[in-house]
């Protein structure tokens, strides 16, 4: 199994997932948050195209997430995979989709890959993230949560690569130049992880088979890569080198398990 992100942050997200079983492959787009022009670029600089695509599966209705998921599933032919809330949000049950609808804790098998989709708190309809299995490797994604739970850690342990939102420090959202509203709603337990939370996640995990560590969804205003790398360090243990940061502009490229 291997991963790779198209772009990562406010302005939109968009991560390919992609396992081999003998003279197969299952390629999964997980998230859309970009235009389709865009989307296709971004491919094509991994050395992509839409051609092998097995899915989309979504996280939840926000623009830098869903973006243009609904017109690359009917331009590519592919089943668009999202729960019934996300679905009824942004219109999916009534268009002209191969909708699949997901529920909580109850994997699904999309070609040589198992997806898992989980709940988390987040300001959306039926907000889920994801742990995708080749039967050997785990991956486990987290980049968009307000707070904490006993059941993200439980289902985050174990994993062999784990994303995690570092969406911002608190010290710059305090300082920064947002209203209050807005402040409190990052800030709130329905709104995005800072560094710090991230990081305890991290260290309240088995990470015994750890491998791949990359911190994710960054605000370009609120937060520095080098302070989401030193508190995710500091969470795992290990150096600042042993993180990798997902950017905006160019995600990162293929991470192999």
């Amino acid at each position: 199994m291997r991963f790779a992100s198209l772009g990562s942050g406010s302005e939109g997200n968009a991560l390919v997932v992609e396992a081999h079983s003998g003279t197969t492959t299952t390629r999964i787009l997980l998230d859309c948050g970009f235009s389709a022009k865009e989307v296709e670029r971004r491919l094509a600089r991994l050395g992509l195209d839409a051609a092998p695509f097995s899915a989309i599966v979504i996280t939840h209705e926000h623009s830098d997430h869903i973006g243009s998921a609904l017109t690359l599933a009917r331009k590519w032919s592919l089943p668009l995979y999202m729960s019934w809330g996300t679905a009824r949000a942004v219109g999916a049950d009534d268009a002209e989709v191969e909708l699949r609808v997901l529920w909580g804790d109850e994997a699904v098998a999309i070609g040589d890959l198992s997806v898992l989709p989980y709940t988390v708190p987040h300001d959306a309809r039926e907000p889920l993230q994801y742990v995708f299995s080749d039967g050997a490797t785990r991956l486990g994604v987290l980049t968009d949560v307000g707070t904490s739970t006993p059941h993200i850690s439980a289902v985050l342990s174990g994993c062999d690569a784990l994303m995690l939102e570092c969406n911002h420090d608190v010290e710059m959202l305090a300082a920064s130049r947002y209203p209050a509203s807005l402040k409190a709603r990052i800030g709130g337990n329905h709104g995005h992880l800072n560094n710090d939370a991230a990081a305890g996640i991290l260290a309240s995990l088995d990470r015994s088979r750890l491998r791949h560590l990359v911190a994710a969804h960054l605000s370009q205003q609120n937060n520095l890569p080098e302070l989401a790398q030193a508190a995710m360090a500091a969470g795992l243990g290990a150096a600042v080198t042993d993180v990798v940061v997902a950017s905006q502009d160019n995600g990162f490229d293929w991470l192999t398990l």
